[in-house]
């Protein structure tokens, strides 16, 4: 008994994990699969196998490439400055500041505040005539902007958004790694005279490489299914998904959300979400090897 306890009993113990993982998991990823190879609707179910055809239709539709590129712009424009912010604030919480904990609380309340409210109140920031933003806009001679209607315009007020409501995490993150490097490191470097700047991309950045690889791998995650801030920035199309009326600020998760459920096409929507799937980890792979390597380089 005691031997069969050594051999079995950490099996035991991260069974549930697994088991969670296969039902909620494993299984709608390889179900989605099966529905994305039928003419599949929503309310009636099944209406025959169809093979590839649903793929050969959505790399044939502009909207999904429309899509596609909304969600790239938006994934870089709020997920680069958001980690590059992240890691410069988690600097500063990191010297001796009066009211640490304070501080360190405050930068993660924009992350627990709900993201309706969140959309509420940059919705009126970017108004087009009477927001906060043109409003400053116009102090320095700038005609308003429609945040809404213009393609740039749309996707920097959304990433913005992004990025207030994540740069705090993604900081504690940062912060938590930071203590954990030697201090032994920071007063051999300030014997030998290097500054602040040097101390940090020479011992701070590559200490804490592993953290910065698991931010990007989760920042590109969110990023590329970046979905509740722009459907809730357009209030006249929420309930639509197409994302501005010239869809300028649809995402792909936005898209599956129009053909899925507002269509009721459920075979091509499990066709976007597979494709949607594909790019991410693609992507994921790109962003570990790009910052593994600036960062031993670093």
């Amino acid at each position: 008994m005691g031997r069969w306890d050594t051999r079995y009993t950490p099996y035991l113990a991260i069974a549930p994990f697994f088991v969670v993982f296969g039902i909620f998991g494993l299984y709608p990823l390889l179900y989605t699969a099966w529905v994305s190879l039928h003419d599949w609707q929503l309310v009636d179910g099944a209406q025959g196998f169809v093979g590839l055809e649903n793929f050969r239709e959505l790399f044939g539709d502009p909207h999904f490439w429309n899509a596609l590129g909304n969600t790239v712009s938006l994934f870089v424009l709020s997920t680069v400055p958001q980690l590059l912010a992240a890691l410069g604030l988690a600097a500063l919480l990191d010297r001796g500041l009066r009211g640490r904990a304070f501080w360190r609380a405050g930068v993660l309340l924009p992350n627990v505040i709900s993201v309706a409210a969140v959309a509420l109140v940059f919705a009126q920031l970017f108004g087009r005539d009477f927001g906060i933003v043109n409003g400053l806009l116009g102090f320095f001679g700038i005609d308003p902007v429609d945040w809404r209607a213009e393609t740039w315009a749309s996707h920097l007020a959304i990433s913005s958004m992004v990025m207030w409501r994540w740069t705090g995490y993604n900081a504690l993150i940062y912060l938590a790694a930071m203590q954990s490097v030697p201090k032994d490191m920071y007063e051999s470097a300030m014997l030998d005279g290097a500054s602040r700047w040097r101390v940090f991309w020479s011992i701070t950045v590559p200490s804490i490489r592993p953290t910065i690889l698991f931010t990007v791998i989760v920042s590109t995650i969110g990023g590329m299914q970046l979905f509740v801030e722009p459907q809730l920035f357009d209030p006249g199309g929420t309930a639509t998904g197409t994302g501005g009326a010239d869809r300028q600020f649809q995402t792909l998760v936005m898209y599956l959300y129009e053909k899925g459920f507002r269509l009721f096409d459920a075979g091509y929507s499990s066709a976007i979400a597979w494709v949607l799937f594909m790019l991410i980890l693609l992507v994921a792979l790109l962003n570990f090897t790009l910052t593994r390597r600036i960062a031993s380089k670093g």
